[in-house]
């Protein structure tokens, strides 16, 4: 079974920086590819970006500000979050690409 362990979030003040980690077992990142989502208060879950065979797609509210890569050999996948803004405050995941499982979640919270 996939299980996914997301890490690194934090609070930081808008306009700095934080990298999120994926950790996942049970499945493989370089096969499936590996998407990242978030859900802010209130709000439904949106998607972020992922990244598959590779290639990597991103929303157009963070696209140039973050990235994503990946440690095929860590079977973890990165989001790095540059120039961060109150708006993208919210509990962050991730998800292997044609899997259904969700890791717990990890929170960003971005002070004004």
């Amino acid at each position: 079974q996939v299980q996914l362990v997301e890490s690194g979030g934090g609070l930081v003040q808008a306009g700095g920086s934080l990298r999120l980690s994926c950790a996942a077992s049970g499945g493989s990142i370089s096969i499936n590819g590996m998407g990242w989502y978030r859900q802010a208060p209130g709000k439904q879950r949106e998607y972020v970006g992922a990244i598959t065979g590779g290639v990597t797609n991103y929303a157009d509210s963070v696209k140039g500000r973050f990235t994503i890569s990946r440690d095929n050999a860590k079977n973890t996948v990165y989001l790095q979050m540059n120039s961060l803004k109150p708006e993208d405050t919210g509990v962050y995941y991730c998800k292997l690409v044609g899997q259904p499982n969700w890791g717990q979640g990890t929170q960003v919270t971005v002070s004004s």
